[in-house]
C-alpha cells in the first residue's frame, strides 16, 4: 500500500514539472543534427512524428510543455562556449534548458505540429527582429552636441507616436504593421491592439517589439512606413497609413493609401481593391515633444 501511495505521489509531482523541448522545424536544420552519432533518426517526417507523439503524452499526463526552435549552428556554438561534448544528448538537454529561459518559446496546446511550426517559425522571426533592432539602437551611441543616448531618444519618440496612434484610432481590433529599409534586409513588426468597449488590449511584448523597429526607422531616418487597420463589426475596415520620418511620421492622404494598397509590390501592376474596405487619411496626431536633435 506505501509502494502504491509513493508512486502515485510521484505521478502528482510529475504533473507539476514543466518542460521544454527542442523542435528541429525543417528539413536543413534536421540534416544538420545527423552529423551526431548520439542523435539516431535519420527521417525528419518520423522525427516529428514521434515528437508530436511525446508531446500529446505530455498533455495527457497533466505536463506543462513549451516548444522551442532547435538550431543546430546556436547549439555547436553553445557547445563550443561551454565545453559540452555536441555529440551527447546531456548537451542537448542542456542547450534546450538554455533556450527555455533566453530564446523565443510558445506552450503546446494540443494543436497538431504542422499548425504549430508555423507560430513557432514566426515567433523565432519576431524575436530575431527585436534583437537585431535593439543591438541597432544601442549601436548609435550617444549625440556629439548634447551626449544623449540617441537610441532610447528614438525609443521615447517611437513610443510617443505609438500611443498617439492608438488614442486617435476609431475602436475596433486594429492591427498594425511597421517596416523599415535598409542593409541588410527590411526589418518588419506587427502589432495587434484592440480596443473593446473602451478597454484597450494588447501584448506588451509585441508593442515592445513594434516600438524598437519604430525607434531604429526615427532614428536612423531609413525609408518606411506604418500602416493600421481597424476592423468593427458592421463597418466597411479603415486603413491609414504614415511614412517614417527623422523623429516623426508624416501622414498618407487617402489616394497614397489606396494606392499603397492597391499596386503590387513586386510588378508595380494594379491590383483590385478589396471590397468594404475605407482607404483614409489619418487622424492628427499633434506636435508632440519636439525632434530631439536639431543640432
Amino acid at each position: 500500500m506505501a509502494h502504491t501511495d509513493h508512486r502515485t505521489l510521484r505521478r502528482v509531482l510529475h504533473r507539476e514539472v514543466a518542460g521544454t523541448i527542442g523542435l528541429l522545424a525543417d528539413e536543413h536544420d534536421f540534416r544538420a543534427m545527423r552529423r551526431y552519432d548520439s542523435f539516431v533518426f535519420d527521417d525528419h517526417t518520423t522525427y516529428l512524428k514521434h515528437m508530436e507523439a511525446v508531446l500529446k503524452t505530455r498533455a495527457l499526463q497533466g505536463s506543462h510543455t513549451t516548444v522551442a526552435l532547435f538550431d543546430p549552428e546556436d547549439y555547436a556554438e553553445y557547445c563550443a562556449e561551454t565545453g559540452l561534448d555536441p555529440d551527447s544528448h546531456t548537451s542537448r538537454t542542456r542547450f534546450t534548458a538554455a533556450l527555455a529561459s533566453t530564446g523565443p518559446t510558445i506552450p503546446y496546446d494540443g494543436r497538431p505540429l504542422a499548425d504549430l511550426l508555423p507560430t513557432l517559425v514566426d515567433e523565432a522571426v519576431r524575436h530575431a527582429t527585436w534583437e537585431y533592432a535593439a543591438a541597432l539602437l544601442a549601436r548609435l551611441g550617444a549625440c556629439a552636441s548634447c551626449g544623449e543616448d540617441l537610441g532610447r531618444a528614438a525609443f521615447t519618440r517611437a513610443s510617443h507616436l505609438l500611443v498617439r496612434i492608438l488614442d486617435t484610432a476609431p475602436p475596433g481590433e486594429r492591427h498594425l504593421v511597421c517596416s523599415v529599409s535598409g542593409p541588410p534586409e527590411t526589418l518588419v513588426a506587427v502589432l495587434h491592439a484592440d480596443d473593446i468597449a473602451g478597454r484597450m488590449e494588447l501584448d506588451e511584448s509585441e508593442a515592445f517589439e513594434f516600438t524598437t523597429v519604430l525607434a531604429v526607422g526615427l532614428a536612423t531616418e531609413s525609408p518606411g512606413g506604418l500602416v493600421m487597420r481597424t476592423s468593427k463589426p458592421g463597418s466597411p475596415d479603415r486603413i491609414h497609413g504614415w511614412r517614417l520620418r527623422a523623429h516623426g511620421l508624416e501622414p498618407l492622404t487617402a489616394g497614397e493609401v489606396f494606392d499603397a494598397y492597391c499596386t503590387d509590390a513586386e510588378s508595380g501592376e494594379l491590383i483590385s481593391p478589396e471590397s468594404n474596405v475605407d482607404y483614409c487619411e489619418p487622424p492628427d496626431l499633434g506636435q508632440g515633444p519636439g525632434p530631439a536633435h536639431c543640432h
